[in-house]
């Protein structure tokens, strides 16, 4: 799905928090935000979906303004997995993931929205758990649960808000590899911010850089340079080129 964020401004209060701040996604590409803590990666997703309105520019999906759209249209178009995690429900994982099929339940679940949530529910390995209650498991398990439930919904586009933040090395790296074998095989979008720069990079077919609430620069993994992660970050670090992907290397945070 065609996404445009145009001159996006959001303040909480009187703190400014995104300014001015635009960015486009193709559809088939992964996008990926980076930048500090603090820098607005979190709010501009939730104003892409809807959930907080920005104070100016808009939000257009496929040409369409999404203030004009209807909150269970949006649920049908974008799938949002958040950061926080899932509360201590008394619902099991089978359950949760099924949730994502709201948008398309009218009365009670068909066979298809089941036969969804299962294959989703296997995709990514939680087969074994699925009659688990959700307070039954680790953060981790958690974190693939929600992402399960974003993709049960079918979405167009995908917004994931450091999806691996409480995932071990392999399952972060299960995790975005299923992401990317949705956008190539299905043309979904996704848009995921991150702050490991080393699987954004991996991932990703460009990278928005975000400092202080603006675009700081925008492009592919090469975006991600010495001198803009020294600026952005305050962390003096080595870019290596190896076997056609950036690797960053932190050495050490520069003197204030």
């Amino acid at each position: 799905m065609r996404l445009e964020a145009c001159n996006i401004s959001f303040r909480y209060n009187s703190a400014p928090v995104l300014r001015d701040l635009t960015l486009r996604v193709r559809p088939g590409e992964i996008l990926s935000i980076v930048g500090p803590n603090g820098s607005g990666k979190s709010t501009l997703l939730k104003c892409v979906d809807g959930i907080l309105q920005p104070q100016g520019g808009s939000v257009m999906v496929e040409g369409t303004d999404l203030a004009t759209l209807t909150r269970s249209r949006i649920a049908s178009l974008i799938g949002y997995v958040p950061q926080a995690q899932l509360g201590s429900l008394p619902a099991t994982v089978f359950d949760t993931v099924l949730m994502g099929r709201k948008p398309y339940i009218t009365w009670a679940p068909t066979e298809r929205d089941l036969a969804v949530a299962a294959e989703v529910i296997d995709l990514l390995g939680l087969a074994d758990l699925s009659l688990r209650g959700i307070d039954q498991l680790s953060g981790g398990q958690r974190q693939k649960v929600i992402v399960a439930r974003a993709l049960a919904q079918e979405p167009d586009l995908l917004l994931l808000d450091e999806p691996t933040s409480n995932l071990d090395l392999r399952h972060q790296l299960e995790v975005l590899d299923i992401v990317r074998e949705r956008v190539e095989a299905t043309g979904l979008s996704a848009v995921i911010a991150i702050h490991d720069l080393n699987l954004a990079a991996r991932y990703s077919d460009s990278i928005v850089m975000m400092h202080n609430g603006a675009v700081f620069s925008a492009g592919g993994p090469e975006v991600l340079t010495e001198e803009s992660i020294e600026t952005v970050y305050g962390v003096r670090a080595a870019v290596i080129q190896r076997q056609g992907r950036v690797i960053i290397v932190p050495e050490k945070p520069v003197s204030q």
